[in-house]
């Protein structure tokens, strides 16, 4: 392959955490091409995430759930794509419809993973995703290999307007020194889901504990939000900021957080990418599908139990098969409780260092 790449295309039109995966491979990529433009193409939508990293000199939506919905649609798009000088094209996507993209580009280097079975007839170079060995960012850097891209993974952190980051600290001064908790109760996925009324006493005693708590939802959440704050006595105290914040505004208010409380989702890999502490629930999902988030100051909480049905799928899904739903159930507020107590001692200790 090429080792003077100008302009490289990466394609990733997956969720949004698995777009904010994709940077320790754009920030390898820049190390490995540092003359070349780096460009990377997500779901729309998700773009504005990604504006402010110094390693892109472009951020690109595909509409797949609208107007570019179709394969007619990936095959224009990909022709369009072709057509604007880029020379290495590397797909972290597996879908047929990606595949239809990269084909459709024209762009003679082309690197995707080995499987399903046709990708080896797409890309011009193929690697093992080897997806019961490493985690989601090693088989991300993997795509790297035929690059000469080693899979360590270089220290990499979510960018953002310094002007956004500005309107985010005004936003949280003031506050004194109590510790400030994020409580993000959404999922795309029903069955990621910790209950309403677990969230609720959390809450409860967060505030009763003298703690500052905010709020986080998209804006499809809001109504989730708004009964999970019904259930919470002291829900007059909770800051909601649920549907209120664009993508770069999320990302900023999270900064400031010193303890994130979610589902598996992607605004928890938005924390952790930012050295954000994170306490995340799962369910469905397992640390071993390789997604969880990374860095000393993450814990995943997963039921004590051995339950057989677990993972029950590699997203999750709309009800639970079972019925009982005790993947997430199991995970009691005591559990929560005292490891956000941990966290926010650990915060307080750090500040005082």
């Amino acid at each position: 392959m090429n080792n003077n790449y100008k302009k490289i295309a990466l394609w990733q039109t997956a969720f949004l955490g698995d777009a904010v995966l994709t940077l320790p491979l754009i920030k390898a990529l820049a190390l490995r091409f540092p003359e070349a433009e780096i460009h990377l193409i997500v779901r729309k939508g998700v773009e504005a995430l990604f504006e402010g990293q110094p390693e892109l000199a472009g951020v690109h939506g595909f509409d797949k759930r609208g107007a570019q919905k179709g394969m007619g649609a990936a095959r224009s798009y990909g022709a369009e794509l072709g057509r604007q000088g880029f020379d290495l094209w590397i797909s972290a996507h597996t879908s047929m419809r990606s595949a239809v993209v990269a084909m459709s580009t024209g762009i003679k280097d082309r690197i995707g993973y080995a499987a399903p079975w046709y990708n080896r007839f797409i890309y011009s170079q193929t690697v093992e995703r080897r997806f019961d060995e490493l985690e989601e960012v090693e088989r991300l850097l993997a795509l790297g290999e035929p690059l000469g891209i080693s899979g360590i993974a270089p220290d990499v952190t979510l960018e953002l307007p310094a002007e956004v980051l500005g309107e985010a600290e005004d936003f949280f001064r003031g506050l004194g020194n109590r510790p400030v908790i994020g409580v993000h109760p959404g999922s795309t996925w029903e069955t990621k889901k910790w209950p309403e009324q677990n969230f609720a006493q959390v809450i409860d005693r967060c505030v009763a504990e003298g703690f500052k708590v905010f709020f986080f939802g998209g804006p499809a959440e809001t109504g989730l939000c708004r009964s999970v704050l019904d259930q919470a006595k002291q829900a007059d105290a909770v800051i909601n900021l649920a549907g209120k914040l664009g993508l770069q505004q999320l990302a900023a208010h999270i900064r400031q957080l010193d303890v994130y409380v979610t589902n598996d989702s992607g605004p928890m890999h938005i924390a952790w990418m930012q050295k954000v502490p994170v306490l995340a629930m799962f369910g469905p999902t397992v640390r071993r599908f390789g997604f969880f988030p990374r860095g000393a100051g993450s814990t995943v909480l997963e039921s004590p139990a051995d339950l057989q049905c677990r993972p029950c799928g590699l997203h999750g899904g709309k009800t639970c098969p079972e019925k009982h739903h005790k993947c997430m159930t199991d995970i009691t507020v005591d559990m929560v409780w005292n490891e956000i107590l941990r966290k926010a001692g650990e915060g307080r200790e750090n500040e005082n260092d």
